[in-house]
């Protein structure tokens, strides 16, 4: 059965409106879990434009299922994340000016830096993905560095969806799923997927786990966060 990480970045966003602490993003994490998220992720951004140091903090000490840490390849972040120990970090290609997640980390190009980057997280026991567009070059630099797990950016599948693009976008998904497979990497899959669009991903072999975050905050606005993540759940299941 594929897992569920539920992303909880903008729970933060609607706090970060006018300050304060509400909603609470703490109650969030427990409210995901106890509707079945099977982990809980939040992107530490180099401005904090949504979650900040103290909700990293206090989320690796409290959540009961995983904290995925996503963040940039930095000093900064490599040192927050030796300090908290999430249970995995996915590393991610970060812009300020970017509303969110544009494009996959380009792993073929920084090859050397991000195998020395993520070998003191590792030899922390801390997981590692790698956020890669789906193509045969991401995969196999992906594995050549010795990460455990990729996440395919799902997002050209989401925009492409209901239109000419969606088959190419689905099969571009398919084939890296297929080659990261037989070189014996997990393979999780996020960004843009929601309640529409993510049953044809359900038929891609042997994925672990989606990571699904604005749909699920999306609709929780109308129905409680809890419902929202069992309705994305029962999809998956």
């Amino acid at each position: 059965m594929i897992k569920l990480g539920v992303n909880i970045d903008h729970v933060a966003t609607i706090r970060q409106a006018r300050g304060g602490v509400e909603p609470n993003l703490t109650i969030a994490a427990k409210m995901a879990g106890r509707a079945g998220a099977d982990s809980i992720t939040v992107h530490l951004r180099e401005d904090r434009r949504h979650i900040n140091d103290n909700d990293a903090q206090i989320l690796s000490k409290i959540i009961k299922t995983r904290l995925n840490l996503e963040m940039a390849a930095t000093q900064e972040m490599q040192k927050i994340a030796l300090e908290i120990l999430p249970y995995s970090v996915c590393l991610v290609p970060e812009k300020r000016e970017e509303l969110t997640t544009e494009g996959g980390l380009d792993v073929l190009k920084q090859k050397d830096y991000l195998k020395n980057y993520i070998k003191p997280l590792q030899d922390k026991g801390i997981l590692i993905s790698l956020f890669i567009d789906p193509s045969a070059e991401q995969v196999m630099a992906s594995f050549d560095i010795g990460s455990e797990i990729i996440e395919l950016h799902t997002g050209q599948y989401a925009n492409n969806f209901g239109a000419k693009g969606e088959d190419k976008s689905f099969k571009d998904l398919l084939e890296a799923a297929k080659l990261a497979n037989s070189l014996g990497l997990t393979v999780n899959a996020g960004h843009g997927l929601n309640y529409q669009n993510v049953g044809r991903i359900l038929s891609i072999p042997n994925l672990y786990e989606f990571n699904i975050g604005h749909t699920i905050v999306s609709r929780a606005v109308f129905v409680g966060l809890e419902k929202a993540v069992r309705e994305m759940k029962a999809l998956i299941s």
